[in-house]
């Protein structure tokens, strides 16, 4: 899972843009923003913040230095423990030609101790996108954890993974945009599944106007 092998496969199908969103830290994403630039296609900057309720959301950031700084604020609240590879495996920072550059110390899979509110609030902050993550899975979800949306929860939208029912949720969901992602953690699942935003450009602001248009489209969920 390369910054380059990301990007590769994801021109090769055709994506027009991508988002790199791994947990608790964006300090891949300058890697990425390379490798996008070189190969010719967006790139939106962020993580999958783990909030103290264990929910997993993204928040999605235009510049490396918003997304820089949604990581400084989450490394603040997370605990201070050191990784262990060993459990945990390893935590490379990476350059777009695939040298490591450090190796993060702290555990990234762990809750960071902010609200899913206070999240949400320092992500609009930051003038990012913030997103609930695979709503449909049956842990680490708004859903699995608390039941449904708080109303103040500020979400732009909601995401359903690639083998969640698209209708099911998006009636759990109602009043959300909904997107699709392939959530990929190897290789092979980049570029899976997408979602279409037609006539707006991949940025924060055109997202925003796909989600309060209604606009996005879900590519058909993935079938075994």
């Amino acid at each position: 899972m390369s910054p380059a092998e990301i990007v590769s496969r994801a021109a090769q199908a055709g994506m027009d843009g991508i988002a790199l969103t791994d947990h608790n830290s964006a300090r891949n994403c300058p890697a990425v923003a390379e490798c996008a630039r070189r190969a010719g296609i967006g790139c939106l900057f962020g993580l999958e913040v783990c909030t103290a309720e264990e929910i997993h959301t993204l928040a999605l950031f235009d510049t490396l230095e918003q997304s820089a700084a949604m990581t400084e604020w989450v490394y603040a609240a997370m605990v201070k423990r050191v990784n262990d590879p060993d459990a945990f495996g390893d935590q490379p920072v990476v350059t777009w030609d695939e040298e490591v550059v450090e190796l993060e110390w702290r555990i990234l899979g762990s809750a960071a101790r902010k609200t899913l509110q206070e999240t949400g609030a320092r992500c609009h902050e930051l003038g990012g996108l913030f997103i609930a993550a695979h709503i449909d899975r049956p842990a680490f979800s708004v859903f699995s954890q608390l039941g449904a949306i708080p109303p103040d929860a500020g979400f732009d939208a909601v995401e359903i993974s690639r083998t969640g029912a698209e209708g099911v949720w998006r009636a759990k969901a109602a009043g959300f945009a909904a997107t699709r992602s392939s959530d990929a953690h190897n290789p092979g699942d980049v570029a899976l599944v997408w979602t279409e935003a037609p006539d707006v450009p991949f940025t924060v602001a055109g997202l925003k106007s796909a989600f309060a248009a209604g606009s996005t489209r879900l590519s058909p969920p993935l079938v075994f």
